[in-house]
């Protein structure tokens, strides 16, 4: 059950910080998966959907046709249908103003400086399936990369062990946007991705969550290919107050608990009586849920009701977690919201729960977690954007600075630069 911390407990800190880790076998397992995929091609993703997933599907039929399309299409209800839609219009509206412009600006010598923002042409999409389905994952990636204008939106995940792909993925993915579908998961997935096979042709960036060894082959192929981040397991903070209701904080932690035996929750509260309060509904929750095993152990391993004495020190605290997802359930959150520095998402006030978040309020729930939310972003716009930088200079204007180029230039060693300059500017 939820541990109860007093100030900080850095043997805690350092289970939490761990959780992605991974053990050296998985590591290398990976690592000849990948390899095997990139020597081999699609007879190796054969071979490992069979091994791995326990079926077998002929090369040529991985790729989803229009006719399971068409039957995933005619069995999705209308309410669910509806869903959807209303998650697009969100998740459409909150991208289209991430978009940047390119832009070009001209000095008084007549020299022209500028940007160009190009979409990526192709991008892959790795979204968690088998047994489970997450339409959700399909448009928060897949919606993202449409509005920036990426023109080819490549979806892989794992079949079902019949063979299929789950009929809610299916249509999110018509919704979305997406232009072809493969039947594969895991490292080989993400290796076919990367590299190409006889069936799918290679991608020039791979987004999504996925488990340990998706995580792993996305680091073993980054290079060939760029990737949005290495994402673990899922985590939440809650920095509460004496305003916080203690079933509601309970059932905000229990939100990401069930996701994953290796999910982190943590409320950091001022409030002692707040943190045991907390305890008590979390047990009491924990009876009514499905996953509740699950919860219990991702609580037990990495849960915590950490006390401190006052709102500084909290954010401190939850700045030195940087949360995937961070709630401010307390009294005026907007006055807080100035000292949080590392978060995935940030969540103000009791009617901004973490699951709002992951289905439609409409920034994508693809975000960054174990710690490196000092340093990454959560998938947008810019995900999905390269930029080029664009240099015309008026023969003034070369003329202008010619003369620092070449002393640079030498001071480095690099004589053919300077000559470069001077065969223009010499004449």
């Amino acid at each position: 059950m939820l541990r109860l911390i007093e100030g900080w407990d850095p043997v805690w800190f350092k289970a939490w910080a761990g959780r992605l880790k991974a053990q050296e076998e998985a590591a290398a397992r990976v690592r000849a998966i990948v390899e095997d995929v990139r020597r081999e091609g699609q007879a190796a993703v054969v071979r490992y959907t069979q091994e791995l997933d326990g079926v077998f599907l002929p090369p040529e039929s991985f790729r989803v046709t229009e006719e399971e399309l068409v039957a995933a299409w005619e069995s999705i209800n209308s309410q669910m249908l509806l869903a959807l839609r209303r998650a697009k219009e969100n998740i459409m509206d909150y991208h289209r103003r991430q978009l940047p412009n390119s832009w070009f600006m001209t000095d008084k010598l007549g020299n022209v400086l500028g940007q160009i923002c190009r979409p990526l042409q192709r991008v892959g999409i790795y979204i968690p399936g088998g047994t489970a389905a997450y339409p959700s994952s399909v448009l928060m990636t897949a919606l993202p990369a449409k509005v920036a204008g990426v023109e080819e939106i490549v979806l892989v995940t794992p079949p079902r062990p019949d063979g299929s792909v789950h009929p809610l993925v299916l249509v999110a993915a018509l919704e979305a946007g997406v232009t072809e579908i493969y039947k594969m998961g895991g490292a080989q997935a993400i290796a076919a991705l990367a590299y190409g096979t006889e069936y799918i042709r290679p991608v020039d960036k791979i987004v999504g969550p996925g488990n340990l060894y998706v995580t792993l082959a996305k680091k073993e192929v980054y290079g060939q290919v760029d990737i949005d981040m290495l994402a673990g397991p899922s985590e939440i903070v809650v920095v509460a107050d004496k305003c916080a209701r203690p079933d509601w904080v309970a059932a905000d932690l229990l939100s990401q608990a069930e996701h994953d035996p290796l999910a982190g929750a943590a409320l950091i509260t001022p409030e002692r009586s707040l943190a045991e309060a907390v305890i008590q509904e979390l047990n009491k929750q924990l009876k009514l849920l499905p996953r509740a095993s699950i919860a219990s152990r991702a609580l037990e391993n990495y849960g915590a009701a950490i006390v401190v004495k006052d709102m500084y020190q909290a954010l401190e605290r939850a700045n030195t977690l940087a949360p995937e997802h961070l709630e401010l359930y307390v009294t005026d959150p907007w006055r807080w919201l100035g000292m949080v520095y590392n978060a995935g998402a940030i969540f103000l006030g009791p009617y901004s729960p973490e699951p709002v978040g992951d289905y439609l309020a409409g920034p994508s729930h693809v975000l960054p977690t174990g710690g490196t939310g000092r340093f990454y972003s959560g998938l947008s716009i810019d995900t999905f954007i390269k930029k080029s930088s664009v240099i015309a200079y008026h023969p003034q204007g070369l003329l202008d600075i010619a003369r620092e180029v070449e002393e640079l230039a030498r001071a480095e060693g690099l004589e053919a630069h300077a000559r470069a300059i001077a065969l223009r500017t010499r004449n």
